[in-house]
Formats: structure tokens, C-alpha cells, sequence
């Protein structure tokens, strides 16, 4: 039992660590103050290996980590102020995309056209926040605020999607062979 117990705990290390890694790399866009980020890649291979219990915890440490000032956000950025500003609303929102699309994992094992289902959906909840949390924030209208924060980003987030549906059950097939999971 402890050993199964110090597995997950390294492998929600491991998970976060790769947040933390992907997170940060970012491309700016001119006309949006979010940029393209790989947090969200990290995160559907994080549900898609952890489930939605695991994944959530390995969110919440990787906001965590970032909240107390270790610059693991978009641009190598940190801090309360980050979560509080024009953009704490998307990484708030991670929360949920881990929680649901781990939940369509959990509860869809092997249907990888649901994972994809779980995915978008925590997308969206993601966006959602997101978006209005940016107008909030940026006193923007909510169409500019979508335009500003979810429009351009829609097809990568597709991809990553796609990415991370195809390479995701790899992964965890490797891993569970290795009795990690």
C-alpha cells in the first residue's frame, strides 16, 4: 500500500513538473494579452495518464508553485498578480480542463473520441473563465474579450487536443506496463 502511494505521489510530481516545464514556453501575439501557451498541452497528458483526481492535484500544485512566486507561467512569470490579472482567469480555468477531461478519462477508459469530448469541454469551461475574467480585467466587451483571448487560439488548442489524444495513451500504456500506474 505505501509504495502504491509513493508511486502516485511521484507521478503527480512528475506531471507537475512537466507543467512547469511546458508552461512557461509561450508565444506572444499582438493582438491579445494571452499568449500561446503549452500549459494546456501539459495538462491533457496529465488527465489522459493521472485521471481526473490526479491531474486536478497536479494542477493545483503547478498553480500553486507559480502562485508562491517560482515562474512557471506564460514568459517565466509568477505571483499572485498573475493569477489576479488579465489572464488568471484562463489559469484558473486549467483546474476545470484537468477535472473534466480526467473525468472522461476515468469514466470513458479506451473511447478516445470521448477523451477528445472531455477535452473540449474543459476547454471550453477554460475559455469561458477565462474570457470573462480578461474583460473583467482589461474592461473589454465579452465579444472582445473572445476575440482577444479564445478566437485565436481555437485551432492550436486543437491540435494540442489532437496531439495529446494520439500520444496520451501511449504514454500511460507505457507507464502501466512499467506498473507506474
Amino acid at each position: 500500500m505505501r509504495n502504491e502511494k509513493t508511486k502516485t505521489l511521484i507521478l503527480i510530481g512528475i506531471m507537475t513538473a512537466v507543467t512547469c516545464i511546458l508552461g512557461p514556453l509561450s508565444i506572444a501575439i499582438p493582438i491579445s494579452p494571452v499568449p500561446i501557451s503549452f500549459t494546456n498541452l501539459a495538462i491533457y497528458f496529465t488527465a489522459i495518464i493521472l485521471g481526473w483526481k490526479k491531474a486536478t492535484i497536479s494542477c493545483l500544485v503547478y498553480l500553486l508553485i507559480g502562485f508562491i512566486g517560482i515562474p512557471v507561467f506564460s514568459n517565466f512569470t509568477a505571483g499572485p498578480a498573475k493569477l489576479l490579472g488579465p489572464t488568471g482567469g484562463y489559469l484558473i480555468g486549467f483546474i476545470f480542463m484537468a477535472l473534466v477531461s480526467g473525468y472522461f478519462v476515468d469514466k470513458f477508459n479506451s473511447k478516445i473520441y470521448m477523451y477528445v469530448v472531455g477535452m473540449v469541454i474543459g476547454t471550453a469551461i477554460t475559455y469561458a473563465l477565462g474570457t470573462s475574467w480578461l474583460a473583467y480585467q482589461a474592461n473589454l466587451t465579452i465579444k472582445a474579450a473572445l476575440f482577444a483571448g479564445v478566437i485565436p487560439y481555437i485551432p492550436g488548442d486543437l491540435a494540442k487536443i489532437i496531439i495529446a489524444t494520439i500520444n496520451g495513451p501511449i504514454i500511460k500504456n507505457r507507464i502501466t506496463k512499467a506498473k507506474y500506474l
